[in-house]
């Protein structure tokens, strides 16, 4: 599968590790580029999703037709299947997705961390 960033700030952190580890700490660095890894390793989506790593889900409201794939207890790492039809069935379609971010929407918060 491969990995899109469409916005040129959130590109420029992703892809220099040190302006990655200044923003988001080492540990942190070390699962976004983890789970980069395994999507990248995946034939499509759908099989990233069966797979279950990272526990990747579909969101809902302000994050509609985005997915929220686990990086530690309060942040996610957001992508966006760019397919047009988001049902799982369609999924095994979709070979490229965009990188939205890393946020936490817990407690009805959505707190970007990147971008």
């Amino acid at each position: 599968m491969q990995l899109e960033v469409s916005n040129p700030k959130l590109g420029k952190i992703l892809s220099d590790p040190d302006k990655l580890i200044k923003k988001v700490g080492i540990e942190m660095s070390r699962m976004i580029k983890r789970r980069f890894n395994e999507m990248k390793s995946s034939p499509n989506f759908k099989a990233y999703v069966s797979y279950g790593i990272g526990k990747p889900h579909p969101l809902t409201g302000n994050l509609d037709k985005l997915y929220g794939i686990y990086l530690n207890k309060n942040y996610r790492l957001i992508v966006e299947p760019l397919i047009e039809n988001l049902d799982f069935s369609f999924l095994e379609k979709c070979k490229i997705v965009d990188i939205k971010g890393v946020v936490d929407y817990h407690d009805g918060k959505i707190e970007w961390l990147i971008p």
